[in-house]
């Protein structure tokens, strides 16, 4: 497929996916600034671990909010993906944050009813469905939304800014406006290098895709841009129908390097894409990632690097974010597939709704 065949790719996008991904500067601004007017419990300042239960695109906002406010944040705060909590979940001086697109994740809304029963407090984010109502009936803190969007991956500037928003009144980070700001420049001076006007011969995010095509792309992330990597993975999967793998470092140098020799049919189809900052990533990473990139190079592997732009740490994550939206678009276009269809997952739904 021609990436600079406007009609046929407009054909394709039936669910206007470049539209949304066109749209992140002016929605991760707008979240920024919807989480100023939401409810601020007053329990907050009590708080001494969050927990954030979400699945898919509602949880990923959370990843990225671990991570930076990880680098100065007082208050713990740890991803749960599934059902259960862990047993140290509970309490008054625990916070747990139902994170859910619909309101309507059965995983996220079994872990509130966990978190409700061992007394722990709770908020709510969600544009509704059943989440929304059980926040409301239990007289939970509801940080509720609107939106044109219909999913979640699409909505990540909605839930990585709202929690950010949260974090910031609540305490856990700091100077959080500013560099909400500088992201949001920063991702609309990108989007006119990665925009689909943008012809391949010029755009970096297009001719990334070309070479995917028949590939197994690999994402390697270290620190704050671990969950990064892994969105580029879940973007790849859902948008691009493409199989795609994310390892952090400098975990993946304790065995991922040794899997280097079998089976070769499959090794010469992989794309191993290094997200390095030399701003944030801790030194030694940085050093890391030269080292592993050479070492895969070695062995035959094709390696690529992308290297994040921006003034500060929610900039760059988001700016990376950006390149990956576009990266999974063109190269769902690439491959003939409708960016916004996810067959497989509404099936799994619906089966799971027939059981239970």
């Amino acid at each position: 497929m021609n990436l600079d065949d406007l009609q046929q790719i407009k054909q394709l996008d039936a669910g206007n996916t470049l539209g949304h991904i066109d749209g992140l500067p002016e929605q991760f601004e707008m979240a920024w600034s919807h989480a100023q007017t939401q409810p601020l419990p007053d329990y907050l300042p009590t708080i001494r671990q969050v927990v954030i239960s979400g699945m898919g695109g509602s949880a990923i906002g959370g990843d990225l909010l671990a991570s930076v406010a990880g680098l100065t944040s007082p208050v713990p705060i740890l991803i749960i993906r599934g059902y259960d909590l862990p047993a140290w979940v509970q309490g008054e001086h625990t916070l747990v944050i139902a994170s859910s697109f619909s309101g309507n994740t059965e995983e996220t809304l079994a872990a509130y009813d966990v978190a409700k029963a061992r007394g722990a407090h709770l908020l709510a984010l969600t544009t509704g469905g059943k989440l929304a109502a059980k926040a409301k009936q239990d007289g939970q803190t509801l940080w509720s939304f609107s939106t044109t969007i219909d999913q979640p991956r699409a909505a990540i500037g909605w839930s990585f800014g709202m929690l950010l928003g949260l974090a910031s009144r609540a305490g856990w980070m700091q100077n959080v406006g500013p560099q909400v700001a500088e992201a949001v420049a920063n991702l609309q001076a990108h989007r006119e290098k990665y925009g689909v006007n943008v012809p391949a011969a010029s755009n970096p995010a297009k001719r990334q895709a070309g070479q995917y095509v028949g590939r197994v792309p690999v994402f390697i992330g270290a620190g704050i841009f671990e969950p990064v990597a892994r969105r580029w993975k879940g973007q790849l999967n859902e948008n691009s129908k493409s199989f795609a793998v994310h390892d952090p470092l400098p975990e993946m140098n304790h065995n991922a390097v040794v899997g280097v020799n079998f089976p070769q049919e499959v090794l010469s189809k992989l794309s191993v894409m290094f997200i390095a900052s030399p701003e944030y990533d801790h030194p030694r990473n940085h050093l890391r990632h030269e080292l592993t990139l050479n070492l895969l190079l070695q062995n035959g592997i094709m390696i690529d690097r992308f290297t994040p732009v921006g003034n500060s740490p929610i900039s760059q994550m988001m700016q990376t974010i950006q390149f990956g939206d576009y990266l999974s678009f063109y190269t769902a276009i690439a491959y003939g597939a409708d960016p916004a269809v996810i067959a497989p997952i509404m099936e799994l739904k619906q089966a799971l709704a027939d059981h239970q």
